[in-house]
């Protein structure tokens, strides 16, 4: 009993100091982001330029045509549907 209203007593310090303080918890520990929003969109962008490229080399190599990258958003979203639509379907079976 003694050990559960020590461990009451801690977390209400510790919430109050949490509403009382004036500052942030990020403020406090010095924390930021280590990249920004810019850098994190262009790395993406580098990302889906690099796996283009490494697809459209091993079509290349067994002789296929290469994709866009229309091309291959248009593959993701024909694949995204016909995910969508099978899970409909099994849920529809399922409900009874």
């Amino acid at each position: 009993m003694l050990v559960l209203g020590g461990l009451v007593a801690l977390v209400g310090v510790f919430w109050y100091i949490g509403t009382r303080s004036p500052v942030s918890g990020a403020e406090v520990l010095d924390w930021r982001p280590t990249r920004s929003y810019e850098d994190e969109v262009r790395l993406e962008m580098e990302d889906i330029d690099q796996m283009l490229e490494a697809q459209n080399e091993r079509r290349r190599r067994t002789g296929r045509p290469e994709l866009t990258e229309d091309e291959m958003r248009a593959e993701i979203a024909r694949g995204e549907a016909e995910q969508k639509e099978r899970a409909a379907r099994y849920k529809a079976d399922n409900e009874t």
